[in-house]
């Protein structure tokens, strides 16, 4: 189907998502940083690329509804990727909180409602949400997929007493993300389109490479050592999983996580290397 793509945070994998999949079609690009958007924006369209771009805070409802509004004026609204989020190195819990889960929880509303039919969704999560998943309590699962956004953050556990740190804030904001696409497929489902999530070990984008260079660093170079695959991933294993489902060949695809790790986590529950805690 062609129609708009929108991109929504281009920074690392989102500038090379939109390349693998724009080419001959309308695109938005979004970005909280003018600068950055306005930089992928130029070398797009110097590719050959159609490409129309938005500002947006993705922890602010009203500029999400703006931003899906201005995405169904230009089109169809066929595929929509979400790639903005905070790393642990680059911001407090409030901020991580914030961006990566209640932005998620917007953007999952709000296309929600412009999604065109036959049209597929992809949130990029973590690992960490993988990790996190067994550390939750049932209920808390729960809340993370049902509440309503405007109510989110104001669930007890999510205080900032109760998150000790960015690293945790990450992995419950990552595993919240999965537990709401999954919620959110049925949603979705009722216009007829798809939603899912894909789960990024460590890529090589700025962000991760912050990453590497930071406190966690050596347990994360760890943890790639004694994956199935022994590297790190590019932007180009994500793009490649985003356009497999957002394609038709994962129609019957909704409402799940693709793990794209590199072999990490089947690693860490082999017993290969102990499971880090946040």
């Amino acid at each position: 189907m062609t129609g708009v793509l929108v991109v929504i945070g281009v920074g690392g994998m989102g500038e090379v998502i939109a390349r693998r999949l724009g080419a001959g079609r309308k695109m938005l690009l979004a970005d909280f940083n003018a600068q950055l958007l306005e930089a992928a924006a130029t070398k797009l369209r110097g590719e050959g690329y159609a490409i129309t771009t938005a500002a947006v805070d993705v922890s602010v409802r009203e500029s999400v509804a703006a931003l899906a509004a201005t995405a169904a004026g230009l089109g169809p609204v066929t595929d929509v990727v979400h790639t903005a989020g905070l790393s642990p190195v680059q911001a407090s819990v409030e901020a991580i909180l914030a961006v990566d889960l209640l932005g998620v929880a917007h953007m999952l509303d709000e296309f929600g409602a412009v999604i065109a039919p036959g049209g597929a969704g992809v949130v990029i999560a973590s690992m960490a949400g993988t990790m996190a998943a067994g550390q939750l309590p049932p209920e808390a699962e729960g809340a993370l997929a049902l509440t309503p956004a405007d109510q989110l953050l104001s669930l007890p556990f999510l205080s900032s007493a109760a998150v000790p740190n960015p690293g945790a804030a990450y992995g419950l904001a990552k595993r919240a993300a999965q537990l709401r696409v999954q919620a959110a497929s049925l949603a979705w489902g009722n216009r007829g389109a798809r939603v899912n999530s894909i789960s990024p070990g460590v890529i090589s984008t700025p962000m991760g490479q912050a990453e590497l260079s930071g406190e966690s660093g050596e347990m994360m170079r760890a943890m790639i050592a004694v994956s199935g695959t022994g590297r790190i991933g590019t932007p180009s294993d994500i793009a490649e999983a985003a356009a497999f489902l957002l394609g038709p060949s994962a129609s019957f695809v909704t409402g799940t996580d693709l793990l794209a790790d590199g072999g990490v986590v089947a690693a860490l529950r082999s017993g290969a290397l102990p499971t880090p805690t946040a």
